[in-house]
């Protein structure tokens, strides 16, 4: 916690909550705190004095996206039958593909961007860690060490077939693309 941030308080658990939801629907790229506080049934100065600054409310946020998209994926890794990387990738594409998960994809790409673009703001180490965070899910299973080459290339493929359906919609051409990668490692669609 840095020195402006507040202790967590129950108030200020309810309003990231309200502003995760928001950002969800709106976006952080541009994330101006008058409408977020108007959106959530705050003012500017309450989460301010709440998460200490705007950079450090948009950690917090980031950190609530990162929560929720690590969940989402270690479920889909467990659903898909967990010692298995061919059926992890397939069971992680499947979860990308839902369109109930869009809002929250694109969330991910934009902070991914900022932190690329701007890596000493509040956007900082957020690219690098979801890398580090996906590879922790997709290693160690099926002779994909952590961080090993089987990993990293299925990280590849999805990150790459995540960044084409978002771009033009087309889940069908992503998927063959993601199946074509399976099949090639000896995984066939089932």
């Amino acid at each position: 916690m840095s020195q402006h941030e507040r202790p967590p308080s129950a108030r200020r658990d309810e309003l990231l909550e309200q502003a995760y939801r928001y950002a969800l629907a709106h976006g952080l790229a541009e994330l101006s705190l008058r409408p977020l506080a108007a959106a959530v049934g705050s003012s500017p100065r309450v989460l301010l004095f709440l998460f200490g600054s705007k950079d450090q409310l948009i950690r917090a946020l980031l950190g609530r996206a990162r929560a929720d998209e690590l969940a989402a994926l270690r479920a889909a890794r467990a659903a898909g039958g967990g010692d298995d990387l061919a059926a992890a990738v397939r069971a992680t594409w499947g979860w990308l593909v839902d369109p109930a998960h869009r809002p929250m994809l694109v969330l991910w790409v934009q902070a991914y961007a900022r932190s690329l673009s701007e890596p000493d703001g509040p956007w900082a180490g957020f690219a690098r860690q979801t890398v580090e965070d996906w590879l922790g899910l997709l290693g160690g299973i099926d002779g994909g060490t952590a961080g090993g080459t089987d990993a990293a290339l299925g990280l590849t493929v999805l990150r790459g077939a995540l960044l084409d359906l978002l771009a033009t919609g087309d889940v069908e051409r992503a998927t063959a693309a993601v199946e074509r990668y399976l099949s090639l490692i000896g995984s066939p669609a089932r």
